[in-house]
């Protein structure tokens, strides 16, 4: 009778868990199912097509000797008034030639050593406080990544978004690689997904977007009055949640695209998004809460989406617990399955079916190569293993050692049109 009662108090702690974990399934696959929703149009405007505003581009390389000459020649050949635009490099940390060959193609070299602040984002704070003490003035900062190559309107676009009052801008993030190997080709419609049903999407749903590394405008204005202070593996989203947390958005340009090149091998790729998890997990535990309460108190969905957004993590890890509970038979029929309460087994089927769909239809929207289909073969493949990579981050959120992501594909602006182009026919 005792271990009858232990058992049924056990079955009740377990529904008393598993319950809230369910609504939190269902909440995140209904909300993400709408929001994607939003990514299937575009909106249309009137652009400014007229160069006003003056850039500082910035490129943070650290050892970038095969790939930093074919950015500065491709960044000096932009769809803009040179007049407009300086190209500024920060060699930093580099034990080889990416010093020297960015001085060759014309760009403005810094040279930056640090035994302990070592990182993307040290190494772009420094270079701030360098271009404020600067007496040439600039309306705002572009910062670019040294593996990068970027279309030629780009900073044609960020005019536009600059002068239509937007003060923190995320472009298009292409792939240069998407065909070299498996890994790239499914890393690459990651990041194709992202643009349009997570990105596009908030955009035209007027929520807030979120910087993804490189391709990121910044305003002067909002860089000197709120600082730059982002030291996390993932820099780019701890600032966009620095910035509106201040109130300031981050706005999304679909037609600003830039090439960046994609790891080759899944250790690679298992590496870098390990950081990247590290990164989440770091931010999320800063302003989770932050922006969730300032949400709450405000009425402001925008600030409640960005929570959302940093909560992914755990929602990993609660769904791959979900998932667990669900394969052992002796536990399964112990608590009450709310989602089957929801919806009915056959309209969850539905709906993953719709959402298996929804690739292809992104892709098409798009106008991507057929031969991009192909890799969603082993899509699922990639996306799976993000379920260990998140618990390695979450373990190691503390770790705030650099990684290095070795590149190699020096090559130019007009290698990677003509390859789209061969890819398209």
């Amino acid at each position: 009778m005792g271990e009858f009662l232990a058992d049924l108090a056990g079955m009740r702690l377990l529904d008393i868990i598993m319950v809230p974990v369910q609504v939190i399934i269902i909440f995140y696959t209904f909300y993400y199912f709408g929001l994607s929703v939003f990514g299937l149009y575009r909106k249309r405007g009137t652009k400014i097509a007229k160069p006003e505003k003056t850039f500082a581009v910035v490129v943070a390389a650290h050892n970038e000797q095969a790939v930093i000459g074919p950015l500065v020649d491709n960044l000096y050949s932009l769809d803009y008034p040179k007049s407009l635009y300086d190209i500024f490099v920060v060699a930093d940390n580099c034990d080889d030639e990416t010093a020297g060959i960015a001085r060759q193609h014309g760009a403005h070299v810094h040279q930056r050593f640090h035994k302990t602040k070592r990182g993307k984002g040290f190494a772009l704070e420094w270079m701030f406080d360098r271009l404020f003490k600067m007496e040439k003035r600039y309306d705002a900062v572009v910062i670019f990544d040294a593996d990068n190559l970027a279309k030629e309107n780009f900073l044609i676009e960020m005019n536009n978004k600059l002068c239509q009052g937007h003060q923190i801008v995320q472009c298009y993030l292409d792939s240069k690689n998407p065909f070299d190997t498996w890994v790239t080709n499914t890393f690459s419609i990651a990041f194709w997904l992202t643009n349009r049903l997570l990105q596009l999407a908030r955009y035209n749903a007027g929520l807030s977007n979120v910087l993804g590394g490189t391709g990121m405008c910044i305003s002067m204005d909002v860089l000197q009055k709120y600082g730059w202070g982002a030291h996390s593996l993932t820099e780019d989203l701890e600032f966009s949640m620095k910035a509106l947390v201040h109130g300031v958005k981050t706005s999304w340009a679909h037609d600003a695209v830039v090439y960046d090149e994609k790891p080759l091998t899944f250790m690679q790729s298992w590496n870098q998004r390990k950081r990247w998890a590290q990164g989440q997990v770091d931010v999320a535990g800063r302003y989770f809460f932050v922006l969730l309460a300032k949400g709450i108190r405000e009425g402001k969905w925008t600030y409640i989406d960005a929570a959302i957004h940093l909560f992914q993590p755990a929602f990993v890890m609660l769904a791959t617990l979900f998932m667990f509970i669900n394969f052992i038979p002796y536990i399964q029929p112990s608590y009450t399955q709310i989602y089957q309460s929801v919806m009915p087994f056959t309209g969850w089927q539905i709906l993953q079916a719709v959402q298996y769909l929804y690739p292809l239809v992104a892709l098409a929207l798009d106008g991507l190569p057929l031969r991009a289909y192909l890799g969603l073969i082993l899509y699922p493949v990639f996306m799976y293993s993000w379920i260990p990579i998140v618990f390695l981050g979450f373990i190691n959120r503390k770790d705030k050692e650099w990684s290095h992501t070795l590149h190699t594909r020096g090559i130019s602006y007009q290698e990677v049109v003509k390859q789209k182009k061969i890819s398209s026919n």
